[in-house]
């Protein structure tokens, strides 16, 4: 397949864009660097220089959305600005990103004919609704100017499926976490940014009394998503938003444990940190867990890691990576 992703040079979509490749598609990473890193996805152009094929553009501007969509059959949109506080802070930056560069490449891919649109959609649609687990159908009202963008993206792909015939399948993020996530910057998710101040002797700051919860989901498993999205033949399957989990819920104290637990194998002192408490964050959403089932029903989706499976996967990737 021939097959663009849209911020490839990210976490997430360099994962995706190493994983396709392997597997012998043919790729092309549509990146701008404002979060992605050249490092990620150097190594697959020196690896695969007749299958890979790196586009520095911005989805904000149509014409480089043009230009990337040229020649593929699929596009799996990764491209977008994270982070609830970031959006808070300058939430006019993030609506251009992720609803503007999103619309741009929605024309883009109907334009040129694209067979599927998967994108990553995100948990925090949910909102201040108090149901768990989360079901797809029940929304509450977006808490932050992320989550509005994000369920933005929602009703636009609904509305070029039902106006323009394209298909779309959209992937409800829930805490991603695992190889090459970044643990620097203002906005380090929580993870990798507790593993780097474990490893540099430091206290880890929890916002708020820890019980906070969420469905921590290990990489390995959204990569399944997004391959079972991109390739299902099931009718019903498609023009669909999925939950993407693992379906578990972890408090933020009980996965300081577990960090220490991993870490303190391979440094000792580590289990002698603790951590701290601040303020509850705005915008936080209290409570997260995912029900899967909708996407194990339609899609075949079987998540192989569970949270303490993918932690100590990604702890030792962090050792091997930032010692």
């Amino acid at each position: 397949m021939n097959i663009l992703v849209t911020g490839g040079a990210g976490f997430i979509g360099s994962n995706l864009c190493e994983y396709l490749l392997k597997k012998g598609n043919k790729v092309r990473c549509l990146d701008n660097f404002s979060t992605g890193k050249p490092e990620n996805v150097l190594p697959l152009l020196r690896d695969y220089p007749d299958r890979f094929e790196l586009v520095v553009g911005d989805i904000r501007n149509i014409e480089d959305c043009k230009k990337a969509v040229e020649g593929m059959e699929y596009v799996l949109h990764e491209a977008a600005l994270g982070s609830v506080p970031r959006s808070i802070k300058d939430p006019i930056t993030t609506d251009r990103v992720n609803i503007g560069g999103f619309l741009n490449m929605l024309v883009a891919a109907r334009d040129a004919g694209i067979k599927r649109f998967v994108f990553a959609a995100s948990s925090s649609t949910y909102g201040d609704s108090k149901t768990l687990p989360k079901v797809e159908d029940v929304i509450g009202k977006p808490l932050s100017p992320y989550a509005v963008t994000k369920y933005v993206n929602e009703l636009y792909a609904d509305v070029f499926a039902r106006t323009y015939g394209m298909e779309y399948i959209g992937l409800r993020y829930f805490n991603v976490f695992g190889r090459r996530q970044d643990p620097n910057g203002a906005y380090a998710a929580v993870i990798p940014l507790f593993v780097k101040k474990f490893m540099n002797h430091e206290s880890p700051n929890i916002n708020g009394d820890g019980e906070y919860s969420r469905d921590f989901t290990y990489i390995d498993n959204v990569i399944q998503m997004n391959m079972l999205a991109l390739t299902t033949a099931n009718p019903d399957a498609v023009n669909q938003i999925y939950n993407t989990a693992y379906g578990e819920r972890t408090t933020l104290n009980q996965l300081v444990d577990a960090l220490k637990e991993y870490l303190s194998e391979y440094d000792p002192e580590i289990a002698n940190i603790e951590a701290t408490h601040g303020p509850n964050r705005v915008g936080d959403i209290p409570h997260s867990l995912a029900n899967v089932d909708k996407a194990k029903e339609l899609l075949g989706y079987n998540p192989e890691f569970s949270m303490k499976e993918g932690l100590k996967e990604a702890v030792k990737w962090y050792w091997d990576n930032l010692k």
